[in-house]
């Protein structure tokens, strides 16, 4: 098996978990770190063990021992920093959203395919085990056609114009942050749809606090979206089918629930994965290097694409805006 060089571009909470999931992994080296503050990026690499810490960004993609980077750092920086990465020869994985808008989601695809380079989204769901579960289910044909979907992801963030979460300068929102869950879902199982309602509850920078999608697909089937900082509504994913229902949630310990109700009977499977599961991502991108792949079959960058066209069309209709950074 061959081990790879890791470097993590950004100190904050999500590379915190990131680099605990990456310490899980045999196939990794902890190579280096990378922050605008030289003493943030030092303190993260004594803490999981890097070989290497730099106080800057370029420093970071500049060494020659990095193979692959984690780009951590805020929404509105991903197309800079994987542009960064990819034009110093690193693979790269992004955490999602990939970027504020579809156009840049393009650009980052159009040089990682010129650099001949790796580039995947950070998508954590697909590779969960209750996830993975669900989809046995589903493809197995036992609840027959799946007819509807809803989903929500929502925790209480008190207002606060300094913080990421309500900052459109770092692209904040609940649409992108959270809200981009079950929207994902939603066009994984069902595909992309005809029509799309949305309304956002903005707060006073003009991102928005609360956001509900409706969706419509060609054939009649619908499905919801929810994802506000102002509520505790939860984490959940709910697929109606002709014989039974699924639902994926996270509850306060972490735990990943999946419950299975058919009409006269239900189960209830929890799965604890180590570090939240989040090495299963970065194993996708070493075993994607590994057979010489330059995307993910789970995470394609045109499944990316789709993604973040979506976001854009919620966002369009919603009236969440990024000065400068919406599309045409």
């Amino acid at each position: 098996m061959k081990a790879y060089n890791w470097g993590i571009l950004g100190t904050g909470n999500i590379a915190h978990k990131f680099a605990k999931a990456l310490t899980l992994l045999d196939n990794v080296h902890l190579s280096a770190v990378g922050s605008r503050d030289g003493g943030k990026a030092a303190k993260f690499a004594a803490e999981f063990g890097f070989r290497a810490h730099y106080g800057s960004y370029e420093e970071l993609v500049a060494d020659p021992g990095v193979e692959i980077v984690y780009i951590s750092s805020p929404h509105s920086y991903h197309l800079q920093h994987t542009l960064l990465a990819l034009r110093n020869g690193k693979n790269v994985i992004c955490e999602k959203p990939m970027s504020l808008t579809a156009p840049e989601v393009q650009l980052m695809a159009d040089e990682a395919k010129k650099q001949g380079l790796f580039l995947m989204e950070a998508l954590w769901p697909p590779f969960q085990p209750s996830y993975l579960k669900a989809a046995e289910i589903l493809n197995s044909g036992k609840m027959g056609k799946l007819i509807h979907m809803s989903g929500k992801f929502a925790f209480i963030s008190p207002y606060d114009p300094e913080l990421r979460t309500y900052n459109p300068g770092l692209g904040g929102g609940s649409l992108l942050d959270i809200g981009i869950y079950p929207i994902m879902d939603i066009l994984r199982y069902m595909g992309e749809p005809e029509t799309i309602i949305a309304t956002a509850v903005l707060s006073p920078t003009g991102v928005d606090e609360s956001t509900s999608v409706l969706f419509k697909f060609g054939d009649g089937r619908l499905a919801e979206a929810y994802s506000s900082f102002a509520s505790m509504a939860g984490i959940s994913t709910e697929f109606n089918c002709e014989k039974g229902n699924l639902i994926l949630s996270r509850g306060k310990d972490r735990g990943q629930h999946l419950i299975i109700e058919y009409p006269n009977d239900s189960e209830d499977r929890v799965f604890n994965p180590p570090a939240q599961g989040y090495q299963h991502e970065a194993a996708e991108v070493m075993n994607c290097l590994d057979k010489g792949l330059k995307e993910s079959p789970v995470v394609p960058l045109s499944f990316s694409i789709t993604l973040a066209r979506t976001l854009d069309a919620v966002r369009k209709k919603a009236g969440i805006k990024y000065p400068g950074r919406d599309p045409k």
